[in-house]
Formats: structure tokens, sequence, C-alpha cells
């Protein structure tokens, strides 16, 4: 058995409430699945994403033909 399973097993035993304290945990203990991170390694890698680049694009040219189409964002819409 590889120490993956085993510890996967081991999640499996725990009771809800450490299941729940052990997934707000995560990114300390894997910090790639920091949503931060991850997107700083999207930006920086070189492989080519062609329909990410052409959704990216789209999305810019609609912002530039009409602004009022996208609504505002405010700090309190993150809260």
């Amino acid at each position: 058995m590889s120490t993956a399973q085993e510890i996967a097993e081991a999640i499996s035993t725990l009771e809800q409430a450490e299941r729940n304290k052990l997934l707000q945990h995560l990114p300390q203990l894997f910090p790639e699945l920091a949503g931060d991170i991850e997107w700083e390694r999207i930006i920086r890698e070189d492989q080519p994403r062609p329909a990410f680049s052409k959704l990216l694009d789209r999305s810019d040219t609609d912002l530039s033909a009409d602004r009022d189409t996208y609504p505002k964002i405010a700090k309190s819409d993150f809260d």
C-alpha cells in the first residue's frame, strides 16, 4: 500500500469535524492549492493555451466596446 493510500484511508476514518479542520488547513499543507500561487504559476508558464487566450481576447474586446456590459466590482463584493 502506498503512503498516499494510507493517508487517504486515515482521513476517511476521521470524524466530520476533524475532516473540516483538515480541509481548512489544506492550503498550508499544500501551498500549490492556494489560489494566488496557482495563478502565478499559470501566468508564468510557457505552455500555449489558445482557447484561454481567445476567451481573454474576446472579453477584452467586449469590455473595450462597452464597459457598461460588465458590472462594477467593489471591495465589499469580496467580503
